[in-house]
């Protein structure tokens, strides 16, 4: 995707991208980081504007911030935040079906943070003693888990703070190269999550290697893992690997070792 990013002293972004062959024009101010879950106080959010609107000169400089996956573009303002604009295919429907419309879009997502961006952290082993692949980890942001209250039934948010993890699998039952597999929430108190590779009406997902995506909380940047399946059970390894999960996931009632 085409886009530009500029932004002025006060705070004021602009972003401008061609989507459908449209030009489209956006401000976005008044938001920076991200609170911690809350049930009484909403996530921090950005104020849109559809339209060009009456900004100063641009003094957003090169980009010195981390690394960021799905980059489009990103620069430093003087006062030491960082923007970044990341595009990646969040709607891609799952166990690997072809995608098309809606469903293939690549949205264009902005962030706007100082310091630190959330950690995504997977380990991969094997469910039901090596019948599948089995990833589980966490997602946190400055040392606390990423989560949210209320939810439907198909695990879509509700809330300002609610994240999924959209997995991906490679090379796949599903055929080459990248495919959507599942997504799913982390859970509260400490941003856990865990899921098996099991068949959905489909042979199983299982691929050569495996990558996560989540959107950061609040207006923080997009986090991304990639890492290699866990190859040929191994009983001594999924053994370590479940005493980790208790140990790593102690609170969470939703994980289910085995």
């Amino acid at each position: 995707m085409r886009a530009s990013a500029t932004v002025d002293r006060s705070g004021v972004a602009t972003i401008r991208f061609r989507s459908g062959g449209a030009a489209t024009t956006v401000t976005a101010s008044g938001a920076v980081d991200a609170r911690p879950p809350s049930r009484s106080t909403p996530q921090v959010r950005f104020r849109l504007v559809f339209r060009e609107q009456p900004v100063g000169p641009n003094v957003c400089r090169p980009y010195s911030g981390p690394p960021l996956a799905w980059l489009v573009i990103a620069c430093t303002h003087p006062d030491g935040s960082h923007w970044a604009l990341q595009s990646w295919q969040r709607m891609l429907p799952n166990y690997g079906h072809d995608a098309s419309g809606d469903r293939a879009v690549w949205e264009l997502r902005l962030s706007h943070w100082t310091g630190d961006v959330g950690v995504l952290e997977i380990w991969t082993d094997w469910a039901y003693r090596g019948r599948f692949d089995h990833l589980w980890g966490r997602f946190t942001y400055r040392g606390q888990g990423v989560y949210g209250f209320s939810w439907t039934r198909r695990g879509v948010p509700l809330d300002t703070y609610g994240r999924n993890v959209f997995v991906d699998t490679l090379d796949s039952s599903y055929g080459g190269g990248w495919r959507r597999e599942n997504s799913f929430l982390t859970h509260e108190p400490s941003g856990a999550f865990c899921y098996g590779f099991c068949p959905h009406g489909r042979p199983p997902g299982k691929g050569r290697r495996y990558r996560a995506t989540v959107i950061g909380p609040g207006v923080t940047p997009d986090v991304m893992w990639e890492g290699a399946a866990p190859g040929p059970y191994d009983q001594g390894r999924d053994e370590a690997a479940n005493a980790e999960q208790r140990r790593l996931l102690a609170g969470d009632g939703r994980c289910k070792i085995n």
